[in-house]
């Protein structure tokens, strides 16, 4: 990064003192987390499952099909090995200076957490957190990836887990094609952004609705957008930064 859009945002950075960050898919492929919706991820859920990524995990093919959509769920969503990137580490680092207030991350993978951020709005939910159908009942991760837990009433082994308390189905807390975002998860994020002074939104190109549609909430004075390619949102920017976000958040926060 050069120095100049360095130092600019290192500024912006030290002026502000309510800020909140907005991510997405981008902030993870640096933890070796593959974007789905990316050409491979489309290519290989045509070859292998014959349908687009969206429908593999929608409600409608999750009720009809559960087997194949822990199927696919499972070889392509978790990645229970993943560790936090310096993105991650320095979003922490800026929460606990007291700089940053909240995260709003589209991601499902819970790494925030796991670098040791406490405010963070989920909007499409976590893979670490699953519940039965039928009596809610709570599950880890852990749980889900285990064979022993995915075996029918008939004894059958499958991909499918099976709450051990009554026998329902335990599905991922998840918002899956199809579903509504959380009410309350949203309430958070827009009152979080609403009162920002600084909004940086890293790792997404903002075509994803209606998450995308959450920086229409943001009245503060500086807006800076971190993504390797272009969105339709940098001419409201103050600072665009066309580079991969642990890298630049690395250099601003954790050298």
């Amino acid at each position: 990064m050069e120095n100049e859009i360095k130092n600019a945002l290192i500024n912006l950075i030290e002026r502000c003192s309510n800020i909140v960050f907005f991510g997405g898919a981008g902030v993870s492929t640096e933890s070796g987390i593959p974007d789905f919706r990316s050409e491979t991820g489309l290519y290989n859920a045509q070859t292998k499952y014959g349908c687009a990524p969206e429908e593999l995990i929608s409600h409608s093919y999750f009720v009809k099909n559960p087997e194949s959509f822990f199927a696919y769920y499972k070889e392509n969503l978790l990645f229970p090995d993943a560790k936090p990137n310096k993105a991650h580490l320095a979003l922490a680092k800026l929460e606990e200076r007291g700089k940053l207030k909240a995260i709003v991350t589209q991601n499902v993978d819970g790494l925030h957490q796991l670098a040791g951020s406490r405010t963070v709005h989920e909007l499409h939910g976590s893979v670490l957190r699953n519940y039965c159908l039928k009596c809610s009942a709570t599950y880890d991760l852990a749980y889900i990836l285990d064979e022993a837990n995915c075996v029918d009433q008939a004894g059958k082994k499958g991909s499918v887990p099976y709450c051990v308390k009554c026998g329902g189905m335990v599905r991922p807390d998840v918002v899956l094609y199809e579903e509504s975002l959380s009410m309350q998860v949203m309430i958070e994020a827009e009152t979080a952004i609403r009162k920002a002074d600084m909004l940086i939104v890293g790792g997404t190109s903002l075509v994803v609705y209606p998450a995308a549609g959450f920086l229409n909430y943001f009245k503060g004075d500086h807006l800076v957008l971190i993504n390797k390619s272009k969105t339709g949102y940098d001419y409201r920017a103050e600072l665009v930064i066309n580079e991969a976000i642990g890298e630049v958040l690395g250099e601003v926060a954790l050298d």
